[in-house]
């Protein structure tokens, strides 16, 4: 039997339940970051601070709904995920709130930030060598030996429409949106957002953005299928995925208008921007809408939403960021 493909349905279903269990984020506006893209001042931008959600990014949406529909079994037994940090923070955080047992599995290159966070959270932290080990695999093994049932970071239907409520919220705070933009690792948070945006307005094009050495969404939808690629290096711990999910990759196949790249140098322009002239902390990952605006990747557009889909970083790393001319 083929997977379920959320829907827009499921996205408003996930408001519904996470209702009072989640921080309804500020919608931003900058002057400057408006004036820069366009100096007429007709460019609008709307910029959906996730970082400011519970475990510090959106991927606490997601986790929420779907630990909300464990039966009495699955949260006796507990859960599992494996994450490079913002989805293992949410996944602890959101079993921690519901009394349920979390083990997380977490790359050894994780940000000390993330790790530290999962583990105030009460989790129970898994390390592993991704240059040695398949992250799948190590996971499989932890989860047949605990016995804990599996949430995964992107490809479950309760986990995009989960991370579809940010969309939600910012188009009710700007309906007349013409683009919305969102990061894209494995595509969950895309793919949500697609949703809730085609199902409020079909016209509203959405655009997904990659990190230039991980653009293994870009390379599977030029091909028509789902194309690994290496693991490669990126600031954007969070979107350093080799291939999407088969639940993503098919959503995004329908929604999106596009799939653009930027290099580590021009998130760390956006970082420094969000920053410096709004005053916002947004890690990499989080800032590579604002990075696309910048490098003039997208098309033209006057009313634009961008999802910063979180703001946990190392103080060390911000700091060299700063410092780097």
């Amino acid at each position: 039997m083929a997977p379920h493909l959320p829907t827009f349905d499921d996205v408003r279903g996930a408001r519904e339940r996470l209702a009072g269990r989640i921080a309804a984020t500020p919608v931003l506006r900058s002057r400057s970051l408006n004036l820069r893209l366009d100096g007429g001042g007709g460019v609008e931008v709307f910029l959906k601070a996730e970082n400011f959600q519970r475990a510090g990014a959106f991927k606490f949406r997601g986790a929420t709904n779907r630990l909300l529909q464990l039966t009495e079994d699955e949260r006796r037994r507990g859960v599992l995920a494996f994450s490079s940090g913002n989805h293992a923070q949410a996944v602890a955080l959101a079993a921690r709130d519901l009394g349920v047992k979390a083990a997380l599995v977490m790359p050894q290159d994780v940000p000390r930030a993330k790790l530290d966070a999962v583990r105030a959270f009460g989790g129970e932290v898994h390390l592993y060598d991704r240059a040695t080990v398949n992250r799948e695999a190590f996971a499989q093994e932890l989860l047949e030996r605990l016995g804990r049932v599996l949430v995964p970071p992107f490809d479950d239907a309760r986990i995009i429409a989960g991370a579809g409520t940010a969309a939600l919220e910012l188009l009710a705070e700007a309906p007349d949106l013409e683009v919305l933009v969102a990061p894209i690792g494995g595509g969950g948070l895309v793919s949500g957002s697609a949703l809730a945006a085609h199902g409020l307005n079909p016209k509203i094009q959405v655009f997904g953005v990659e990190p230039a050495t991980a653009a293994d969404v870009k390379l599977s939808l030029e091909r028509g299928q789902i194309t690994p690629i290496a693991d490669n290096p990126t600031i954007a711990d969070g979107l350093r995925t080799v291939q999407p999910g088969e639940l993503t990759f098919a959503l995004m196949r329908e929604h999106l208008a596009g799939v653009v790249t930027v290099t580590d140098a021009e998130m760390v322009e956006a970082v420094k921007l969000l920053l410096l002239r709004l005053k916002i902390l947004v890690e990499p990952s989080g800032a590579v809408g604002v990075a696309a605006l910048l490098k003039g990747a997208l098309p033209r557009f006057r009313r634009i939403g961008v999802i910063l889909s979180g703001g946990n970083m190392d103080a060390g790393a911000l700091a060299g960021m700063l410092n780097h001319a």
